[in-house]
């Protein structure tokens, strides 16, 4: 790799035209992962990536009059402390917002590389020229918000950020919320069966800890194999998986972290408080996120959770 300040006044304009050109090609790729779910933001990065062809255009020309025909392939991975870019227009499904911030910190960081580079070069012909790359990157990032404002209108907007917030529901809210009430729900038996069988605090800790990280696993494992997301639309399956398994975890763990208090009725009443705190919590994301009425939510948790819960207590008690 070379070090920017050993590019000539050649290399440095062959570079500024293969980054407006890799460029474009990734707002293409953002508005090819775009169009189906968000068809305006979609319009907006092809827009960009016409602009950028418009100046690489403009650059090439410049350096065709003052070097000829042959372009030398330098490329930003080739020199030092050049942006590197992690491949993001990859990746499917792609997040609106994610796609948004990423574009205008592109925009941003080359200009601002531009810039400091600048300030080092000794050669006035190179610093000009840096200079006016910055202008032209400063130019990129207006022209992202002006295109913004005109393509995405506020129904525009609106639709798109409903869409996004569906997606959201889909790929993290829905296989965490099944994961905090299959470990909420499902552990209470096998625990509280434990805690009444055999008053002691620290056996009843460790078949809780069994229990929570078992259905942990097994839960991050089932819903990984259950859908790869190609159809559905609900996102990477080893995301999902992991999302799942922790919140199974989590929601076997509430209520058996109480039980390392020594004393079996204080660790019994605080693991009843904690198992309150998680049905109440399991409804107001039922309600919040799925549109189910509250009380409803409440009703049918609460009534699941009661019925488990008992049931480990007479199972235990027996």
């Amino acid at each position: 790799m070379k070090r920017f300040a050993e590019l000539t006044e050649q290399e440095i304009l062959a570079l500024a035209i293969t980054n407006e050109e890799e460029d474009s090609r990734i707002y293409r790729g953002f508005a090819e992962g775009l169009r189906e779910k968000y068809p305006a933001s979609a319009k907006v990065f092809d827009e960009m990536a016409e602009e950028e062809v418009r100046h690489r255009t403009m650059l090439f020309e410049l350096y065709r009059s003052k070097f000829g025909e042959y372009l030398p392939l330098i490329r930003r991975q080739d020199v030092k402390g050049f942006i590197q870019k992690k491949a993001l227009w990859l990746a499917r499904p792609l997040g609106l917002d994610e796609v948004r911030k990423y574009a205008e910190a592109m925009e941003f960081e080359t200009a601002r590389f531009y810039r400091k580079a600048a300030l080092t070069a000794r050669d006035s012909s190179i610093r000009q020229l840096l200079d006016d790359l910055a202008e032209i990157e400063d130019e990129h990032e207006n022209l992202a918000h002006k295109l913004g404002e005109q393509i995405l209108t506020t129904d525009a907007r609106a639709n798109e950020d409903e869409t996004s917030r569906r997606m959201f529901v889909l790929q993290y809210v829905q296989p965490g919320l099944a994961g905090l009430m299959d470990g909420s729900v499902s552990t209470l038996a096998p625990l509280f069966a434990a805690a009444f069988a055999t008053h002691n605090t620290w056996e009843t800790f460790l078949v809780g800890m069994a229990a929570s990280v078992g259905a942990g696993i097994s839960m991050a494992f089932a819903e990984a194999l259950s859908d790869d997301g190609s159809l559905t639309g609900r996102g990477a399956p080893v995301v999902r998986g992991a999302v799942c398994g922790v919140m199974t975890a989590i929601g076997g763990l509430g209520h058996t972290l109480p039980y390392l208090i020594p004393n079996f009725w204080t660790a019994t009443v605080v693991a009843f408080a904690v198992v309150a705190i998680e049905l109440a919590a399991i409804s107001y994301i039922r309600h919040r996120f799925m549109d189910t009425p509250f009380l409803a939510a409440t009703f049918q948790v609460v009534v699941g959770g009661v019925l488990v819960f008992a049931a480990g207590i007479l199972i235990g008690s027996s």
